[in-house]
């Protein structure tokens, strides 16, 4: 004998619940278009699979973020004829949409729920996030309410992504009696972020003794990549469902519910490699970037370098080879051995390959500049010269064919500056501005065990940017290996100077490196935005002043 309420059952049959996860690509500020995606969605769910609930991410009628088109006065106007369409269409599932919504003169993220052409509930977001890349606060108020409901006859608790990680509102959506929690997510991507989401749900799922269903975003918005790796644990904490990572779609998971909500156990995708992960999440941001922008195709200078030909590769499997040019642009100290590897990246990808020496144009600009420069010595003006001129050519290209031109540089080069303003830094989107030289090797390696297109030695020979005789990398810097531990320490994890040292670093690469990083906040200022796969990236993540007197030492 089973008690529910107050009425005692004999043997009653456990309730089947239909919930299908919408993990999809929602386009920032499109309002109609995001609305005919969901209705679109809703209409396979119930036809395709019999969903009794289809869940939505979070603001996917605006799509996230929406930053300052919150703040355009005719956001409310779109947004509520929005929801009258929705409900117009009286759809057979109940929907639960993530929206902004305005109650008096507060606007809250929030959640809708819609069923049979009627909105039968309402949520509030109680933690908008105002950290990293998020600035929810400067938009949202918080709200307070918990929302507990009957969907389908089952106690339903609603809460909205950074609610999940914070105490309270799970654990009073399961004091108030819900079985079920429906958490509606734009979580953005970063390498551990999926290991730290799976930790907190099967502790918040284990401890209240509800299920969850966690469902996230999916795609790229500008820097930000949201990966979708929407799940469901059950109310012992055990992950029973799990849809893949970087994959729009509708995943759809049965509950039998009785005292418990327990979700019917589906395969699960094989957990990639960090590598495979990253090299995705490369790919979904440039695919996105370049097709919501409306760019016909992209184009790179290709030097023969591993950072260029790990970009190339990235962008030809998120266009195809069709809308990638690669262009080489050989001056005097360019190897032959880094010619016949650019030409052979360009084969094994089918992209289309133009070779178009500096040389003349480097004369040209050192003959109009001999009277100024008369009496100095070749220094680093002549070296950014050559870049600035390589910037000047795939500009043209850019304007001429409506191509997006693509950088190369990596986020161990933004960090120190060894880059050129208007030169190599001359573009629209940085593939690798937030992955860390050591890293693109990693890349390198995992892009040819799919199929070979960099030559072994372009991963194996020491780095250079060819802008000097026999100039390396490491002339100037210590290795990749022993930097890339620095610039963690220092740009992600917020080390000082001494701490690092007492990390067993030398004193003096630490604080060559940190000055380095230092100096060179006006040049990230001005460079491309990119891809972000760490938690703290160049961009919305670390925003310090260029003009400052901070002594990094302690």
């Amino acid at each position: 004998m089973s008690v529910s309420g107050t009425k005692a059952t004999l043997s009653a049959p456990a309730k089947k619940l239909k919930v299908v996860m919408a993990q999809l690509d929602f386009l920032v500020g499109d309002i109609p278009g995001n609305t005919a995606l969901v209705i679109e969605a809703t209409r396979r769910a119930s036809t395709e699979h019999q969903a009794d609930i289809v869940v939505f991410p979070e603001l996917c009628l605006t799509g996230y973020p929406p930053e300052d088109l919150l703040l355009r006065p005719s956001l409310d106007l779109r947004v509520a004829e929005a929801i009258e369409q929705l409900r117009a269409e009286k759809l057979e599932p109940a929907m639960v949409i993530g929206a902004p919504l305005r109650e008096g003169a507060l606007l809250y993220n929030g959640a809708v729920v819609i069923e049979g052409g009627e909105i039968t509930g309402r949520y509030f977001k109680r933690f908008p996030p105002n950290y990293q890349v998020f600035d929810e606060k400067r938009y949202f108020a918080e709200g307070s309410e918990t929302l507990n409901m009957e969907i389908r006859g089952v106690p339903v608790g609603i809460t909205v992504c950074e609610d999940i990680w914070k105490e309270g509102p799970v654990e009073d959506c399961a004091a108030a009696g819900a079985r079920l929690i429906l958490n509606l997510n734009a979580s953005p991507y970063d390498i551990d972020k999926r290991a730290r989401r799976k930790a907190l749900l099967e502790a918040k799922s284990r401890d209240n003794r509800v299920s969850i269903v966690y469902v996230n975003l999916v795609g790229g918005q500008d820097e930000l990549v949201f990966d979708g790796g929407s799940m469901v644990f059950d109310h012992s904490g055990v992950l029973m469902a799990e849809a893949p990572q970087f994959e729009e779609g509708l995943y759809p998971v049965e509950f039998l519910c009785e005292h418990h909500c327990q979700p019917v156990s589906r395969p699960r995708p094989e957990e990639p490699s960090l590598e495979a992960n990253v090299y995705r999440a490369l790919v979904t941001g440039v695919r996105d970037y370049v097709n919501k922008n409306g760019f016909k195709s992209v184009v790179l200078g290709l030097s023969g370098g591993i950072d260029s030909a790990v970009t190339l590769a990235v962008a030809v499997d998120a266009l195809g080879k069709e809308r990638v040019r690669a262009v080489m642009m050989p001056f005097r100290y360019t190897s032959s051995m880094s010619l016949e590897d650019a030409e052979a990246e360009a084969v094994a990808l089918g992209v289309q390959y133009d070779v178009f020496s500096i040389e003349p144009m480097y004369d040209a600009f050192m003959a109009a500049l001999a009277e100024p420069f008369e009496g100095t010595r070749p220094d680093t003006t002549e070296e950014n010269l050559q870049a600035r001129l390589r910037g000047v050519l795939l500009m043209s290209l850019s304007n001429k064919f409506g191509s997006l031109v693509l950088t190369t540089g990596n986020k161990s080069e933004m960090a120190v500056g060894y880059s050129t303003l208007y030169g190599d830094m001359a573009g629209g989107f940085d593939v690798l501005k937030d992955v860390p030289k050591t890293l693109v090797f990693r890349l390198a390696n995992y892009r040819n065990s799919l199929s070979q297109v960099i030559p072994e030695r372009v991963i194996t020979r020491p780095p250079s940017a060819e802008l000097a005789p026999d100039q390396k990398d490491e002339d100037s810097l210590p290795g990749y290996d022993v930097l890339d531990q620095i610039l963690n320490l220092y740009v992600e994890r917020d080390f000082s100077a001494d701490a690092i040292v007492a990390e067993g670093f030398d004193r003096a690469d630490v604080e060559r490196v940190i000055r380095l990083v230092d100096i060179n906040e006006y040049k990230r200022r001005q460079a491309p935005i990119g891809v972000r796969i760490t938690e703290r990236g160049f961009g919305k993540d670390r925003r310090y002043p260029i003009t400052n007197g901070w002594k990094s030492g302690k």
